[in-house]
């Protein structure tokens, strides 16, 4: 596959004001104003840290880590083993300082759900909720976008009583390609009269919309709650800290030069390895690209981590 990059560049300030208009207050509340650094460290998400740890940290040495590294959110991936401490994930979050930003959310109403839910409104939090949309056969284009869609009203229901946005998770397949996703976030908002609906985009698992960007990724834009970076290397592997791929830096490019000004995620996602190593290469790899693209009001915000 060939990466094809198009430099024609659409207006930033053009594309921030519907980013803007677009997220529900609950998911940018908090973010810093739009000519504060889009890559500066404040903006970073801490992402699959959890089930990735090779450390198998708890709640309390998780958030101490990440005070450690100065990161200030944490977007929270679990698995059944975890739901029992759920709430002390946030007590420990909270004793540390740390935003409790996102939670990757079942699209079912089973025990995991029903105990977040009720911690989020125990703990008046306004988190961020990641579903994996379906993706059902059905007869024509149109017609599956609405059968998929149709099965998440009861969580966009929800997450707007509760003040929070639904941001659908790109996890491969066709509910997580741009174009669909796109589609059933403009047919979530119309049917629900809510704009707390959004996408949250992962490049680890875009790797194979890398040929169709920027033009998707625009397309996206005023939709995205989030975006989470990885190191991208056509034909490479899935997984790679931010700085080891072959296209980071032309990613990074393409996020700064579309006018997305919000939050940011870096990722562990690799079991054989501690959390705070991998959040570290992370974090190096950032600063080096910053400071390559001359960006160095950001670069300047990564101080190294003491140890």
């Amino acid at each position: 596959m060939v990466l094809l990059w198009n430099r024609h560049r659409t207006s930033g300030a053009l594309l921030s004001l519907c980013l803007v208009a677009a997220l529900p207050v609950a998911a940018r509340a908090a973010e810093p104003p739009a000519d504060h650094p889009l890559f500066a460290k404040d903006r970073l998400v801490a992402w699959c840290i959890v089930p990735f740890d090779a450390s198998r940290r708890g709640p309390e040495e998780r958030a101490a880590m990440l005070k450690g590294l100065g990161l200030t959110r944490l977007a929270y991936d679990w698995r059944d083993e975890h739901i029992p401490t759920f709430e002390r994930e946030i007590q420990a979050l909270q004793a540390q300082g740390i935003e409790f930003f996102a939670y990757w959310c079942p699209a079912a109403d089973g025990e995991a759900y029903r105990s977040m839910m009720a911690l989020i409104e125990k703990y008046h939090l306004h988190p961020q909720l990641w579903v994996i949309a379906p993706a059902a056969e059905a007869g024509t284009p149109e017609e599956r976008v609405a059968v998929n869609a149709r099965t998440l009203l009861p969580y966009v229901a929800e997450a707007k009583r509760l003040g929070c946005c639904l941001a659908l998770y790109n996890h491969g397949g066709w509910s997580g390609e741009p174009e669909n996703m796109v589609a059933m976030v403009q047919w979530l908002r119309r049917e629900s009269g809510s704009d707390a609906v959004g996408i949250v985009y992962n490049f680890h698992h875009g790797h194979e919309h890398l040929g169709r960007f920027p033009a998707a990724f625009a397309q996206m834009l005023p939709y995205l709650t989030c975006v989470n970076l990885n190191g991208m290397t056509i034909g490479g592997e899935k997984i790679l800290p931010v700085g080891q791929g072959q296209e980071d830096r032309r990613v990074l490019e393409m996020i700064r030069d579309s006018g997305y000004r919000g939050p940011i995620g870096i990722l562990d996602h690799r079991v054989e390895l501690d959390a705070e190593e991998s959040l570290r290469q992370n974090l190096t790899g950032l600063q080096r690209l910053l400071t390559e693209m001359g960006d160095s009001a950001a670069a300047a915000t990564y101080s190294p981590p003491e140890r």
